[in-house]
């Protein structure tokens, strides 16, 4: 009776350590699942951040090709009101010339105009006299008609300078429209472009103005998604963490259980009494079974509960020993040991990805596509199973959680974007 109490005591001291040690764990569980669910939702809002980044570069670039449009019009248009300004001053001494050669023409038409009229009144008012006086002192008939011819030549040449001065004067004043016309077309033309040449600043300021927005807020995106992605890496590196404390755990709980079991083994047979068996003491076990079996029938019901409950408890827990050390062993197999569901990026040994290029990783070597890859928190020549591929650290930039994974060119690590997957280690 007395080691059934001690039995019934120890397994009430097991089941609650083992009740503590479930409490604990589902406790651990609890927070790996509160910080998975931590991380889902940071990479939902860095997935959007990132979507918005993609969504305003690709806003930025179209108003950047668009403000590059603008500004080879508004060259052109700049070169163009340039020629049409030089045009026009062009016009503006050409029309000077011609108003001048006008003037000056209307000068000596003048004059040849006031000779004329002079000749004409002389001849008007002389012509009686003068034709006689001309009959009678020439000598000869030939020399009257020589005179009288030279009077007719006066004439006709007056009358050819005066269409020639008409012939001039209309000549001048067509040339001084025509000038007149074409400074007035360079003038409207040079008008046009300057107004057009300040729509187009107009539009450039206006574009301009809209690509320093989009580039505001694609700086205020990235500064999110960085958060977002320090979040996702604190959570990787706090499921990590909380996974090891819960194996530990465990592995804690599963070496109290068996050390718990051997002390009920050791701590039996101290309690057994000699002189109240009534068999021979060959085996402490068997003595104490043969006890329980005889003192059965005088016992109450709370006894034999107590034995069932004794074997059935030893049952359960062999069992459930013997799953978490096959759990275990299985983790860590196949596959190697699993580390987590992280985060991965790509990178290339260029200036924009490293500061320069072609420099060798932290650890000395060269890095090379598909072997290479950078995380902390693990030693150099540690071998990760990602998606299949054996990677090996030997490089450093990221923090635990974090994988970043070497590509051969700069195109392949944009293309690679944002990538979650679960990594085991298998060295």
């Amino acid at each position: 009776m007395k080691i059934k109490k001690v039995l019934v005591l120890l397994m009430t001291c097991i089941l609650t350590a083992g009740t503590l040690g479930s409490t604990v764990y589902a406790s651990t569980e609890d927070q790996i699942a509160a910080a998975q669910a931590q991380k889902q939702e940071a990479q939902a809002g860095l997935a959007q951040a990132q979507a918005n980044i993609s969504s305003l570069e690709s806003k930025k670039q179209e108003l950047e090709a668009y403000l590059a449009e603008l500004d080879a019009q508004y060259n052109e248009l700049t070169n163009t009101i340039s020629q049409l300004s030089v045009e026009a001053a062009g016009k503006e001494e050409e029309l000077k010339v011609v108003q001048a050669e006008l003037e000056e023409a209307r000068k000596t038409a003048e004059k040849q105009y006031e000779a004329m009229k002079l000749r004409i009144v002389y001849m008007y008012e002389k012509g009686g006299s003068t034709l006689l006086e001309t009959l009678l002192s020439s000598e000869s008939i030939a020399d009257f008609l020589n005179q009288a011819e030279n009077i007719s030549k006066i004439s006709e040449y007056d009358r050819d300078m005066l269409k020639k001065y008409e012939d001039t004067q209309a000549s001048i004043q067509e040339h001084e429209q025509k000038v007149e016309e074409e400074s007035a077309t360079i003038s409207a033309l040079l008008t046009e472009k300057s107004a057009k040449q300040q729509e187009v600043q107009s539009m450039v300021d206006s574009t301009s103005s809209n690509i320093s927005s989009y580039i505001s807020q694609i700086s205020a995106s990235q500064e999110e998604a960085n958060a977002l992605m320090a979040q996702v890496n604190s959570a990787d590196s706090s499921i990590y963490t909380l996974m090891q404390q819960a194996a530990a755990e465990e592995a804690a709980a599963q070496e109290e259980a068996a050390a718990e079991d051997a002390s009920d083994e050791v701590y039996e047979e101290p309690e057994f009494d000699p002189e109240t068996d009534t068999m021979d003491s060959e085996s402490s076990s068997t003595s104490s079974d043969i006890i329980v079996e005889e003192e059965a029938p005088e016992s109450s019901g709370e006894d034999s509960y107590d034995e069932s409950y004794e074997e059935s408890y030893e049952d359960t827990s062999d069992d459930s020993y013997t799953e978490d050390t096959s759990s275990s062993e299985s983790s860590d197999s196949g596959q190697g040991t699993y580390l987590g569901n992280f985060t991965l990026t790509a990178y290339c040994n260029c200036a924009q990805c490293c500061g320069t290029a072609g420099n060798p990783t932290a650890s000395g070597a060269m890095p090379t596509a598909g072997h290479t890859v950078a995380m902390a928190g693990v030693p150099f020549g540690t071998q990760l199973l990602i998606n299949g591929t054996v990677y090996t650290v030997e490089d450093l930039g990221t923090p635990y959680g974090h994988v970043d994974i070497y590509c051969g060119s700069h195109e392949e690590a944009l293309s690679f974007g944002l990538q979650y997957a679960d990594v085991y280690q298998l060295n």
